[in-house]
């Protein structure tokens, strides 16, 4: 029987992202990102003016970021802890929405911080390229990390027998989003590290396929 295998999103998860894209917004495009009203649309606004940044420049200036200020970004507390006493036991791969292009850029950037796996880019929903490791790994049982709720949703369509974990480590966005968990998409919500690593270890080592979305609605 194979290992067990964890796919983790890294943005909010392994790493700070919005906080540090929201200093650099001010620092280099003069930009306010309001980080208390949650969500990117109709939060960025112009220093000089108060104008609001239109929504066909945010994934641009989302592109900015990546291509030169990565290495501002920083490791949420306990993430590498956890993924060392994690890949004790099981598989681990990072499954992140950036291009392709960027693939090795954020390999060598966990290298640098001390996670060293394998990373698969993507964009859009994650079910299914989540779906496509979960069939290439083959293992006795998977565990799926994301910060948002349509991530969950996608996985939970695609991988119904993979477990689900709701995490926002960044603590100025988690009472912002909605709540995978009590959506029935996610099987639990847990946005420190400290606290989920018993759950997943748990999990991992139970080795159980996780409950369907119909099971858990029914108790």
């Amino acid at each position: 029987m194979n290992r067990p295998l964890l796919v983790t999103d890294c943005d909010e998860v392994l790493l700070h992202m919005v906080t540090h894209f929201a200093d650099w917004l001010g620092d280099a495009e003069d930009i306010h990102f309001d980080l208390d009203n949650g969500g990117f649309e109709g939060t960025l606004t112009y220093k000089k003016d108060g104008r609001k940044v239109a929504t066909d420049q945010i994934w641009p200036l989302l592109g900015g970021f990546f291509d030169t200020e990565m290495g501002r970004q920083t490791v949420i507390p306990g993430a590498k802890e956890s993924l060392d006493e994690i890949a004790k036991i099981a598989d681990i791969v990072v499954l992140t929405n950036l291009t392709h292009a960027r693939n090795q850029d954020r390999r060598e950037q966990l290298k640098t911080l001390g996670m060293d796996y394998p990373v698969v880019t993507n964009q859009g929903e994650k079910g299914p390229p989540l779906k496509k490791i979960i069939d290439e790994y083959q293992p006795s049982v998977a565990l799926f990390i994301d910060d948002l709720p349509m991530h969950h949703k996608s996985a939970a369509q695609h991988t119904p027998d993979c477990w689900r974990l709701h995490m926002i480590g960044e603590e100025k966005l988690a009472p912002q989003v909605a709540c995978a968990h009590r959506a029935r998409h996610a099987h639990n919500r847990i946005d420190t590290w400290a606290d989920a690593l018993p759950w997943i270890l748990e999990t991992l080592v139970a080795g159980k396929p996780a409950p369907r979305i119909e099971e858990m609605e029914n108790g």
